[in-house]
């Protein structure tokens, strides 16, 4: 049996705020799933973050009130949080003062959401985050499913479901396959979907999985995927975390061409014994040459 921790990176909804939406599932035997769940464990240890989310978008992105504290990489942890934090308190002050309003609330939200990680420079983050996708890349026992959709290229052809629902119904497709194609004689190889609690999307894909249970997509007939997904928050959940870092990895690849966490993890993409890859999906237009397109492609 196996549990799959779904989660997404990007907005499905045309522009927003990113060019691709990217759903990815990691799915682990349920006899691996305390084992992988340590190691993550102890590299957030390692790094002084025994409790906290990782959140890889926002542990990606600059803190400019770092560079503005003298010698910051030489201060102590509880320092450095002093500093942000004192900084970090003016500077809201002084948004409250410009009646920008907007701006103080968007300033606002992004203190709150990287303030589990101020005491990390910039280096040190993405240190943190190459180490678990590092640590996660080596599982091959696991298998990343993964559906990146290209919002310009998927509004310019006629499509039966919205983006998400799109991206749901590939994921849940080709993890029904794997099942199918990797169980043991008359045995069968079932799987729990564990997804990131969205309110947004949690009562669609909650229903398109019924659709599924009752009609099949509209690829495969759904045996081996039990119930519907279980919605669990991030925040408590290590493995979905593991999820949220390989969609970040994947949109970030499509979108901006980079390679250093794509590289990590995109090994154990489900993929043939030759190494023709059907896990992961670039929806592009046909003449795309990217990594993971001319993988999809492979005789």
């Amino acid at each position: 049996m196996y549990l799959c921790y779904v989660d997404e990176s990007g907005t499905p909804e045309t522009p927003g705020n990113t060019s691709h939406f990217v759903l990815a599932g990691v799915a682990l035997p349920i006899e691996r799933w305390k084992e992988c769940d340590q190691l993550i464990g102890r590299i957030k240890n390692a790094n002084r973050l025994r409790e906290a989310e990782l959140h890889t978008a926002w542990i990606a992105r600059v803190y400019k009130e770092q560079s503005k504290i003298q010698n910051f990489d030489r201060l102590t942890d509880d320092e450095r949080r002093r500093q942000v934090a004192q900084w970090r308190n003016q500077e809201l002050l002084r948004l409250q003062r410009s009646k920008n309003r907007d701006l103080y609330y968007r300033t606002k939200k992004f203190f709150k959401q990287t303030e589990q990680y101020v005491h990390l420079t910039h280096a040190e983050r993405i240190q943190l985050l190459r180490q678990v996708a590092d640590q996660v890349g080596v599982w091959r026992f696991a298998r990343l499913f993964a559906e990146c959709i290209d919002k310009l290229h998927f509004v310019s052809r006629w499509n039966p479901l919205p983006v998400a629902e799109q991206a749901f119904e590939q994921v849940i497709s080709r993890l029904e396959q794997y099942l199918q194609n990797t169980r043991r004689g008359n045995d069968p190889n079932y799987c729990l979907v564990v997804h990131d609690n969205n309110p947004t999307v949690e009562q669609k894909h909650t229903r398109l999985m019924q659709t599924f249970h009752q009609q099949g997509t509209f690829w495969t007939n759904i045996r081996n995927i039990i119930e519907t997904p279980l919605y669990v928050s991030s925040a408590l959940t290590g493995m979905v975390q593991m999820s949220d870092l390989c969609a970040f990895a994947l949109r970030r690849f499509f979108e901006n061409g980079e390679t250093d966490l794509f590289n990590r993890i995109f090994p154990i993409a489900d993929r043939s014994p030759s190494g023709k890859v059907y896990g992961v999906r670039h929806f592009t237009r046909m003449d795309c040459a990217c990594a993971v397109c001319l993988a999809h492609r492979a005789p």
